[in-house]
């Protein structure tokens, strides 16, 4: 059943914001409340750039009150949906509970999980790997799979060109994924 109102969305990011960018291009029929980073990276750059309010939330000293600070600074924004887009963080139990969030991840779950996956990917002498868009709990890539793309390994590949083939499969996927949302609502990809 399609969306009686625009889906609102967050967005976490950590790094350069390839992912974002491939969002904010496909110009999609729903409202993006903001852009959050825990370090000051060209996410929060690309965001400005397009328009998107941007917070920086740099991780503290103390990850109890960093939890409690971002569940505050989302629950202000009141998103229908948090995309985890190269957000090099696990997210709090309280957190994932609390707002349905999807994440990226540069391998076919539940190979590979973790923050070297393609690395991993190259170590076990795989032929193909790919890119998965997931729910996010509590475990690190242990969520519900919602859509994969696989890619193929070369023997020539190696961690640079391998990761550069998935970005773009996964930039494609994501985008596909949320229009999927917007068609058909969160709960009914």
């Amino acid at each position: 059943m399609p969306q009686s109102k625009k889906l609102r969305v967050v967005i976490l990011a950590s790094g350069t914001g390839s992912l974002a960018q491939a969002i904010f291009d496909a110009n999609l029929d729903f409202d993006i409340l903001a852009l959050i980073s825990d370090k000051k990276s060209m996410a929060l750059d690309r965001a400005a750039n397009f328009g998107i309010p941007t917070l920086f939330l740099p991780l503290s000293p103390n990850r109890e009150v960093w939890n409690s600070e971002l569940i505050s600074t989302v629950a202000n924004l009141a998103p229908d949906l948090v995309i985890s887009l190269g957000f090099m963080r696990i997210l709090p139990k309280e957190f994932v509970d609390r707002f349905p969030t999807i994440n990226t991840h540069p391998a076919l779950l539940p190979n590979f999980p973790g923050a070297h996956a393609v690395r991993d990917a190259l170590a076990a002498g795989a032929s193909q790997t790919g890119s998965t868009v997931h729910w996010v709990d509590e475990g690190v890539d242990t969520g519900k799979v919602i859509a994969q793309v696989p890619v193929s390994i070369s023997a020539s590949d190696t961690e640079e060109s391998l990761h550069e083939r998935i970005k773009i499969a996964e930039r494609l996927l994501i985008v596909e994924t949320l229009q999927t949302f917007i068609d058909n609502g969160i709960h009914g990809a």
